[in-house]
């Protein structure tokens, strides 16, 4: 039997991205899948519907979701993929060697929108305090603090460097500091990340970008509304970490239509889908790195490619009414299975 893969126009408010090309969608038929677009999925990202036509609900038991799902922040989408049934992977908990591949390119993308998006939240016109991150002459730079030196850290650190800015990385991990001081050229200092650290360098910044992940988990709350008192008047915080929940004690979902508001005097970017604001971009790599994986799935099957990848089945949040994602179980209060146990 021939699988059947569907590609929905996206629904969720700025969300111009598209989760297959048509290139994506012409492998997949090549493959021996029958693919099925939307009409006008690929719009907003710049893909025509003749392009995929040229190539070439439905959730329920019998139905398999690939896309990102962020079920720790949304306790009312879990329920129902529980009550459905549904054989849910999502992009960011898969899992190889370590790396999560497919959050990685969606990563680097918010990690450099970050800056951008910063940058226009010290403006005046968006409550911010009127700072210039490349400073001008005769002006010093502003002061970015990234909390994260992963991949999005990284990325928000060396797009930072790279306009001028004074940059601090903080992170747990010696050895991420070591990567990113390797690799990001300009005014970039790095600080092992403690709660005192934390407290300091954000009362100091311009801007604070952070972008901490537990897989799979809540994010931890970092920055509280007391210390968010201390920061100066008309700063800015951009919360990648948002669509985990958020490690900012006020922060709050936003849209591209809204992007930013005013707490405490601070201007907050929290859109959870910060890579849609270029889809062109974000959509080709997103298809590179999924590809790979989907073509497996319409290859082999959803059941026989989660028992040999491991991968994809770390992967694997919900099945069979169960959640079977630890990280998930872990940030909803729900019982955790093992998903080797429900594959055999």
């Amino acid at each position: 039997m021939r699988m059947r893969i569907g590609v929905p126009k996206e629904i969720k408010p700025g969300e111009n991205r598209v989760a297959m090309t048509p290139k994506g969608v012409e492998a997949l038929r090549l493959a021996g899948a029958d693919v099925l677009v939307q009409t006008g999925a690929g719009l907003e990202s710049g893909f025509q519907d003749a392009e995929y036509a040229a190539a070439g609900g439905f959730l329920s038991e019998r139905s398999a979701l690939f896309t990102y799902l962020h079920l720790a922040a949304l306790p009312e989408l879990t329920d129902l993929l529980l009550s459905r049934r549904v054989t849910a992977i999502a992009y960011e908990t898969v899992s190889a060697e370590g790396m999560l591949p497919l959050l990685q390119p969606m990563s680097e993308v918010a990690g450099i929108l970050a800056v951008q998006a910063g940058a226009r939240g010290l403006e005046k016109s968006c409550g911010g305090r009127g700072v210039l991150l490349s400073g001008a002459c005769g002006v010093p730079p502003g002061r970015v603090v990234v909390i994260g030196a992963g991949t999005s850290g990284r990325a928000a650190a060396r797009t930072a460097a790279g306009v001028g800015a004074e940059v601090t990385i903080l992170d747990v991990s010696r050895d991420s500091l070591a990567r990113a001081a390797k690799e990001i050229p300009g005014r970039v200092r790095t600080v092992l990340s403690t709660p005192e650290a934390v407290s300091a360098e954000v009362a100091e910044a311009d801007l604070v970008i952070s972008t901490v992940l537990v897989v799979g988990d809540k994010a931890p709350v970092l920055i509280s509304r007391e210390l968010l008192r201390k920061m100066k008047p008309g700063s800015a915080i951009v919360d990648i970490s948002i669509d985990q929940g958020g490690t900012v004690e006020t922060s709050r979902p936003t849209t591209h239509l809204s992007p930013y508001y005013v707490e405490e005097g601070v201007v907050h970017y929290c859109v959870a889908n910060m890579p849609a604001a270029v889809p062109r971009t974000s959509t080709v790599a997103l298809t590179s790195a999924t590809l790979p994986y989907v073509l497996e799935l319409a290859r082999d099957g959803i059941v026989n490619s989660l028992r040999k990848n491991p991968a994809l089945r770390a992967g694997l949040n919900t099945f069979q009414g169960k959640v079977t994602c630890e990280g998930v179980a872990k940030a909803l209060g729900r019982e955790y299975t093992q998903p080797e146990t429900l594959l055999r």
